[in-house]
């Protein structure tokens, strides 16, 4: 009797653990919103292509607008570092920290650090720090959502009749 049991039990042991490694699939691409930080005299916005995940990096492209100063504007790559374990608390609903960094098309480096925290299971709200200089730090107040896979069922489109 224990042998027929051990069958469906290693079953479910699997499809558990490839259901948990399915629930990453969803962080595949995230979106997450432009932002203003205020800046003295001036406010810097900062946008950002769908961020792409690869291992435990995500990868994306932003653009800074300053405004008025549209000449201190700057384009460049941002990669943010958010391991499976804590994925794995965002998708319990759990807040958590990440650090990163960003270069810009010159070459200048700067650190990410930053906090997001889901308001459901595709969103969130999220706090970035960039760290342009000792005395300088933007910090950007946003929302993320997931555009990863859904998993929904594929639509079915209806066979016509002959």
């Amino acid at each position: 009797m224990r042998r027929l049991l051990t069958v469906p039990a290693l079953a479910l042991a699997c499809a558990a653990t490839l259901r948990g490694a399915d629930d990453l699939s969803r962080f595949s691409q995230v979106l997450i919103r432009p932002a203003s930080a205020p800046f003295y005299i001036a406010s810097v916005t900062m946008s950002f292509q769908p961020f792409i995940r690869h291992r435990a990096t995500f990868s994306s492209t932003y653009a800074a607008r300053v405004f008025p100063y549209f000449f201190l504007g700057e384009k460049g790559r941002i990669w943010i570092n958010i391991p499976d374990e804590a994925l794995a608390l965002v998708g319990r609903g759990e807040p958590v920290d990440f650090t990163g960094r960003a270069v810009n098309d010159s070459g200048d480096e700067r650190k990410v650090e930053g906090r997001a925290t889901p308001t459901g299971p595709w969103a969130g709200r999220i706090k970035v720090r960039v760290f342009v200089s000792k005395r300088i730090i933007l910090t950007y107040n946003t929302t993320y959502e997931l555009q990863g896979p859904r998993g929904e069922p594929p639509a079915v489109t209806p066979t016509p009749a002959r």
